[in-house]
């Protein structure tokens, strides 16, 4: 369960679930079990656009923008699943169309505006530094005002100042915008530092649920996290009889 503006992650190894689940929330794949339940609404059978106008946005883990329109035709995308002018309002240029068309492109420089792109608008997003590229993919998935916003790793790749910045403006998401975040990260120091909840996933199982202290002491997560992972966490492995070894 995610809480209402609550800041969500979920972790677990390479296959463990992760990304699956996210394509079963928004529609992409079907569970083979359970049911998945948005604001009262049970999500089976419903469309991937049509859960995206319940107000379910995403970005993905590997990026995936429009590299040869601009910047701000990137967001102007993301906007299309709400714009009520049809073709024959484009056609005619109606009053309300034209209309339309100026609140869409405000609110598209509003949102890069807060994700930190300001006047980089009409660059084309292929020649954006990356860290600049993921910021823009928050920004799209902004455009059709979610509820709830599902981050794929959205530090993946980046640098320790990008990292820093990253985490804020997910915080910003949540206490500006007003939006529930559920998060995928590999990066544990992103995880720990941001998150209210976090589940658990080893492969396609959910073994551990709880605040960041309490999966930082589980030793179940820990198993799940040797090595590497368990410096991260800052943890120490528990040994079979019981003690903790470095």
């Amino acid at each position: 369960s995610v809480p209402e503006l609550g800041i969500v992650s979920i972790i677990g190894p390479n296959g463990a679930g992760k990304t699956t689940f996210f394509n079963c929330v928004t529609g992409f794949e079907r569970p083979e079990e359970g049911e998945l339940v948005f604001d009262g609404v049970v999500l089976g059978g419903l469309r991937p656009d049509q859960r995206s106008a319940l107000g379910i946005s995403r970005t993905y883990q590997n990026i995936r923008l429009f590299g040869k329109m601009t910047v701000i035709e990137n967001v102007l995308v993301g906007q299309h699943s709400r714009l009520r002018s049809g073709v024959w309002g484009s056609i005619l240029r109606t009053p309300r169309t034209r209309r339309e068309e100026r609140d869409a492109l405000d609110e598209a420089m509003f949102l890069l505006d807060f994700v930190g792109l300001h006047g980089k608008g009409n660059t084309f997003a292929k020649n954006l530094p990356y860290g600049d590229q993921r910021r823009l993919e928050i920004a799209r998935s902004l455009a059709s005002r979610p509820n709830l916003l599902l981050l794929d790793e959205p530090s993946a790749g980046m640098n320790t100042s990008e990292t820093v910045d990253m985490i804020e403006l997910i915080r910003r998401l949540r206490d500006k915008l007003g939006i529930t975040i559920l998060l995928i990260e590999h990066d544990m120091k992103v995880v720990m530092s941001i998150s209210e909840k976090i589940s658990v996933l080893d492969y396609g199982v959910k073994i551990a649920e709880g605040t960041p202290s309490e999966i930082q002491s589980n030793p179940r997560v820990i198993e799940a996290y040797l090595g590497r992972r368990v410096a991260a966490f800052g943890m120490r492995r528990v040994g079979s009889g019981g003690d903790a070894r470095g």
